[in-house]
């Protein structure tokens, strides 16, 4: 004779798993999105506010002077009423000898670091690493550009020999931006390499091939694009330094690719005409903006297209 038993409704009700899907309203969860999307829109919105004023103030410059002689011009001078000559190509050129210096610098001790990271360090030492790196990304590069001036140019100097290098040049900025952007490069970089499945290594591993193969032969391309893009980002980031060139690299907007002589970038010509006697509305204070506007061009367009280059190479495991 079996024993049946009835279960009533409400202790169905209270056995049975919480509804996932349930109505209920979870007002924690709207406070959270709520905040999220404040804070993106006061990011997009501060973006297209910057991207408003210096199309605006640009508008203002070249109204007063020509846009192809402003990115052709190899001459920048102006007067003491505002006016002269503004051809950006010095800067530029400026700009991109300290950045290759830079990225010679960073890429290959970046791409090092962060494969000894993810394939060799212990995890104890890794764990030890991993904020010397971080607190390297946070010193101040004032006080990067000071060591540069007062340690790494002396030191070049003493190689060199003084008649061939300059107290102010590009070699000695674009050394110690270079070491500033390895935390970058790294962090990035070690990211990718970690993102490869550990099927890809047991697989090299059971052909026979050694650690050092399976690193350079199997890991490091598969996390390719990964790398590229840290590397471009890293580039991003050294067009845009400020602090570094301007103390190091000198003020002098001459046309030359010699890293030995001293030249001012883009950023540097900036910190100067905003700390300089530049009447306001004279197309020397209105250059501003108009060179403000052309790195931000160049940034935003090795930014996108470090994005596009993720998206068409990344492998999807």
């Amino acid at each position: 004779m079996s024993a049946t038993t009835t279960t009533s409704p409400q202790t169905a009700a209270r056995d049975e798993p919480p509804s996932l899907t349930s109505s209920s309203p979870r007002y924690g969860e709207k406070v959270i999105l709520g905040a999220l999307a404040v804070c993106g829109g006061i990011s997009i919105l501060t973006t297209v506010g910057i991207v408003i004023v210096l199309a605006v103030e640009s508008s203002v410059f070249f109204r007063q002077s020509s846009i192809v002689e402003f990115l052709t011009g190899t001459q920048l001078s102006s007067n003491l009423g505002g006016g002269g000559t503004f051809g950006v190509l010095p800067l530029v050129t400026a700009t991109l000898v300290i950045t290759v210096i830079a990225m010679v610098v960073a890429a290959p001790l970046g791409l090092a670091a962060a494969i000894y990271l993810s394939e060799y360090a212990p995890e104890r030492v890794r764990s030890l690493l991993k904020p010397i790196l971080e607190i390297l990304a946070g010193i101040p590069t004032v006080v990067l550009g000071l060591f540069a001036l007062n340690y790494v140019t002396p030191f070049l100097t003493e190689i060199i020999g003084q008649e061939n290098i300059f107290f102010f040049n590009m070699l000695s900025p674009g050394l110690v931006m270079g070491i500033m952007i390895v935390p970058t490069v790294a962090s990035l970089s070690e990211d990718a390499l970690s993102a490869v499945p550990r099927g890809l290594r047991e697989s090299s591993f059971g052909l026979g091939a050694t650690k050092r193969k399976t690193t350079l032969k199997v890991v490091v391309p598969a996390a390719l694009s990964g790398i590229v893009a840290a590397v471009l980002l890293g580039f991003g980031r050294a067009i845009g330094e400020t602090m570094i060139v301007a103390v190091a690299a000198g003020a002098l907007p001459d046309l030359t690719f010699n890293p030995l002589k001293p030249a001012q970038p883009m950023t540097g010509y900036i910190v100067q005409r905003f700390s300089g006697e530049s009447p306001r509305g004279t197309p020397a204070y209105q250059s501003i903006f108009a060179v403000g506007a052309l790195l931000f061009v160049m940034t935003f367009s090795i930014n996108l297209y470090a994005r596009k280059f993720v998206e068409r190479y990344r492998e999807m495991y």
